[in-house]
């Protein structure tokens, strides 16, 4: 994944032992990462698609922290979700994130959008990730040989997130994902249920206004979270709304996600009714859908400054 570039990317790794205890695991890790950098921070690697590269200009912390996966569940016949502990109380993130991967004994670093929310972390230390199997070298360890217990390393960065103030003005927003782009929009609705929960339960902090959000795939078994989704919007009515649009459907679409599925890519129609000045958009999927999307939305007169975008490749 890759958003525009807003800050310089800081020291790869922090010096300081303080941050991860040293041990044989992590020196794999931390040579790993060196593989990629020269001594002022530029990166060796040639292939464009790798993610250090493609993200150097990207917000980074500095602090690496241990993790160790407590749980692997199928998300689809693709898609893997892992669960991982983070004993370290310095690891923070905002919703929308993702990670550098570090696997020990492979050579090349991961980038994966966390799909959990800043609460599951601050309650129970743990996050999410959702990956889809593919050759590149992290995916596949992940569909082919991460167990429960297995050792990882972890660095935030990005700068796509949605991380209010108590003291904002309320804003509604609009998430269009496509595919697995759906993992930050994901980790973003679940952050957005903790402040309506926190409003309802309490009465403080960030008022959240409405969440529509537009998520499209090829078909409605690859519709990640669904029935979480769906959830959400039985949990928060009026206050979250989901749109499923299928693009390459080929069997009958079940009976409860129905009325909420349309066949076709998302339109102007869908999203223009949503057009006024308080809304924010946020859209994550493919290059192209983020090129298709952001002119739609340019024509129907959205400043650029309430666009936010993550393309996924």
């Amino acid at each position: 994944m890759i958003c525009a570039a807003v800050f310089a990317i800081p020291p790869l790794l922090r010096s300081s032992t303080a941050v991860i205890p040293i041990c044989s695991s992590f020196l794999q890790l931390k040579h790993a990462a060196l593989c990629y950098c020269t001594v002022n921070g530029k990166m060796k690697s040639k292939k464009k698609s790798d993610h250090l590269e493609r993200t150097a200009n990207d917000f980074r912390q500095e602090i690496i922290s241990k993790a160790k996966v407590c749980g692997i569940t199928s998300e689809s016949e693709t898609v893997k979700r892992l669960r991982l502990a983070v004993a370290d109380k310095e690891f923070t993130f905002k919703a929308g994130q993702w990670v550098d991967f570090f696997i020990p004994g492979v050579a090349v670093v991961g980038g994966f959008s966390i799909c959990s929310s800043p609460g599951l972390l601050e309650q129970e230390g743990e996050l999410e990730l959702a990956v889809k199997h593919t050759t590149h070298p992290p995916a596949h360890w992940v569909h082919t040989q991460c167990a429960l217990n297995s050792e990882v390393a972890l660095r935030v960065g990005g700068n796509f997130f949605f991380d209010p103030r108590p003291a904002d003005s309320p804003a509604d927003l609009v998430l269009i994902a496509g595919g697995v782009g759906i993992n930050p929009l994901f980790s973003i609705l679940l952050h957005v249920a903790d402040l309506h929960q926190k409003q309802e339960n309490r009465g403080t902090g960030y008022h959240m206004g409405t969440t529509n959000l537009f998520y499209s795939a090829k078909n409605s078994d690859e519709l990640l979270f669904r029935k979480h989704i769906l959830g959400l919007t039985d949990a928060f009515p009026g206050k979250i709304t989901c749109s499923f649009h299928v693009t390459q459907q080929r069997s009958e679409i079940c009976e409860n996600l129905q009325p909420y599925v349309k066949e076709g890519r998302i339109s102007g129609k869908d999203l223009e009714k949503y057009v006024y000045k308080k809304t924010l958009w946020y859209i994550c999927g493919p290059p192209p859908m983020i090129e298709s999307i952001s002119k739609l939305l340019e024509n129907l007169g959205v400043a650029q400054k309430n666009i936010f975008f993550e393309k996924w490749w």
